[in-house]
């Protein structure tokens, strides 16, 4: 039994290791600022151009997920997810850069490019467009595989036109994750 508890600690992403979860733990009286904290393995990707519930979530053995909003139109989330195997991380990455090409609408389009990060990653832009007119409104995100865990940052906002320089937090954040995730990664 001790045996049991040991390995299910051991696949939990502990406290205190995302990036986000001291300002998440920050107590703010201001309505229009929130922060959802979540470890549940099922959680939706906060990257999810086709908005399944089930995209990239077979294999996954632990996840956690922050979401800060500020209303009426920011927000930012960090979610660093463990799948069972370096297989089931790249399968879901796959699923990913697969929903970036089908998924989106003639208003609303998502595009994804590769980045030198870990051992895989991408830029996913999502945008809002008017015809053809680039139009106010969008998410950045980076979505990054190392071994067998994913690490995701993203934020949306009043985005115009996308720019290289969107990415900036999200590759800053996504380095320093990448820097300790071999302590809870099968590295």
């Amino acid at each position: 039994m001790i045996s049991i508890l040991l390995l299910a600690a051991a696949v939990a992403i502990p406290d205190g290791f995302m990036l986000y979860e001291k300002a998440a733990a920050k107590k703010d009286d201001n309505p229009e600022h929130s922060w959802a904290v979540s470890g549940r393995t099922a959680a939706r990707l906060v990257v999810n151009p086709c908005d399944r519930a089930t995209l990239a979530r077979s294999g996954r053995k632990a996840a956690k997920t922050l979401i800060y909003t500020a209303v009426p139109d920011y927000s930012k989330s960090e979610q660093v997810i463990l799948y069972t195997s370096k297989a089931g991380a790249k399968k879901a990455m796959r699923d990913i850069r697969s929903a970036v090409s089908a998924c989106g609408t003639k208003s609303y389009r998502f595009t994804g490019k590769r980045v030198k990060l870990g051992d895989e990653s991408i830029a996913v832009t999502g945008q809002a467009y008017s015809g053809r007119r680039v139009a106010i409104g969008g998410e950045r995100g980076i979505v990054t595989r190392r071994a067998n865990a994913l690490v995701i940052y993203t934020v949306a906002g009043e985005w115009s036109k996308p720019a290289t320089s969107d990415f900036k937090m999200q590759i800053k954040d996504s380095k320093k994750m990448l820097g300790k995730i071999c302590r809870i990664a099968a590295c």
